[in-house]
């Protein structure tokens, strides 16, 4: 029997892998939890905490959702049975869902976009986002109210702690 530790370690999430760069790139629109289609030496590597969503994406193909450039390194002891770090993976979503992020990738030309990579009760998943590319002017006002925000708060800190 496992102790209550462990139990409650198993069953929350643990995070494996982040792409912070997405909510500074693109307009997160809709957010989606996929399961991943992986191999054992790629579930291994993933609970060591080894893996990159820097150049990934996600896109339809035949009425099914497809996670590429997504780098998983080769898992060291499994020797001749290891998989292929930038093999495409298949996210598992209802068709509807996968349905519905077809027409929007096609139609409006927005994206999909991995934003992490995590286990939820032992099983590994994928959160995706269906998002709108940001342009160069919307970052930088971004970085302005930003500032503008953070400037205000220490003022009012600064006020309040003088009395």
């Amino acid at each position: 029997m496992a102790s209550p530790k462990k139990k409650a370690a198993r069953e929350g999430e643990r995070l494996v892998a982040q792409n912070r760069a997405a909510s500074h790139h693109y307009i997160l629109l809709e957010k989606y939890e996929a399961g991943m289609e992986l191999f054992g030496s790629e579930v291994k590597s993933l609970r060591d905490g080894r893996a990159s969503l820097r150049e990934a994406y996600a896109e339809v193909r035949r009425g099914e959702l497809w996670l590429e450039h997504c780098h998983i390194p080769p898992y060291t002891a499994a020797g001749f049975f290891n998989h292929d770090p930038l093999r495409p993976k298949r996210l598992l979503l209802h068709r509807k869902e996968i349905d519905h992020l077809a027409v929007q990738t096609q139609a409006k030309g927005l994206t999909i976009v991995p934003l992490r990579i995590y286990f939820r009760n032992g099983r590994a998943k994928c959160e995706i986002a269906l998002a709108r590319g940001r342009k160069e002017f919307d970052r930088r006002a971004e970085e302005r109210d930003r500032e503008a925000r953070r400037e205000a708060s220490d003022a009012l800190y600064h006020y309040r702690r003088r009395g």
